[in-house]
């Protein structure tokens, strides 16, 4: 990992936001998904041609903060008040999984400072009859296939292993679990906030990246992404699950670029 960490003191009773960042270029911040903040093949990609910044979500660090966010709208004000700390004004934004969720809601909520808007197998919405899959309570391979793709993929097996020092191992089972729990306080049960209400106020060009396997929100979802966000087209990823970035980075790589810079 090539990108360096910058502590972002916000107001409030926060821990300053160890926001990753590098490159040089367009401002395009990445909101990661259920298993906290990353930095990975996929926005070293990204970075090669833009300045990219991927914060840590409110309390996925320190569950402490997690007293100051009732809702998940109080997490899009966070999300403002550290774009500003950071001098962004007008941005692409990326959310991926929880992340994404993040993203509409930001892009519904300031039109105005979304650029453009790329969704990887967002959470958000809900159907009875494609129900999103619970993460939490089943057994860790499972979690794993749910969360990640397939289990025996050298990508997935890279990004759950954890650290051989006992101490680092710790840490890092701590940290995501925290990161699980502290999503969690904004969707468990059920991922719906009443976000198919406000996507119609997004006015940036959106592109929506599903993996065809996804184990957790049907790709089944894209669509009804698509058909409540004006401006916007599907990307189905082939022999991917819910993180196409991470098994198929260069073909989700591609299609983010030919995005952006079109």
């Amino acid at each position: 990992m090539s990108a360096l960490s910058q502590d972002i003191q916000l107001a409030g009773g926060f821990q300053p936001n160890p926001v990753l960042v590098d490159g040089d270029g367009p401002p395009t911040v990445y909101l990661h998904g259920l298993l906290g903040q990353e930095w990975g093949p996929f926005l070293d990609g990204l970075a090669a041609g833009r300045r990219v910044y991927a914060p840590a979500h409110a309390g996925s660090d320190e569950p402490d903060e997690l007293q100051h966010l009732d809702h998940l709208y109080d997490l899009v004000l966070y999300y403002d008040d550290l774009f500003n700390a950071l001098g962004l004004e007008q941005i692409d934004l990326i959310g991926h999984s929880f992340g994404g969720m993040v993203a509409a809601e930001i892009a519904a909520a300031y039109p105005g400072r979304v650029r453009r808007l790329i969704l990887i197998d967002p959470l958000g919405l809900w159907r009875d009859d494609a129900p999103v899959e619970d993460y939490l309570l089943v057994p860790p391979e499972r979690q794993t296939a749910l969360l990640l793709g397939d289990p025996s993929r050298e990508e997935v097996i890279a990004r759950v292993k954890l650290p051989d020092d006992p101490k680092a191992r710790i840490a890092a089972q701590l940290r995501r679990t925290t990161a699980l729990a502290s999503a969690s306080h904004f969707i468990w049960p059920i991922p719906e906030r009443g976000l198919a209400k406000r996507l119609r106020r997004v006015s940036a060009e959106t592109l929506i990246v599903w993996g065809a396997d996804d184990k957790l929100v049907p790709s089944s979802y894209a669509q009804e992404f698509a058909t409540l966000i004006a401006s916007s087209q599907v990307e189905i990823v082939a022999g991917a699950g819910h993180s196409p970035q991470l098994e198929q980075c260069q073909a989700v790589l591609d299609k983010v670029r030919l995005f952006l810079d079109r």
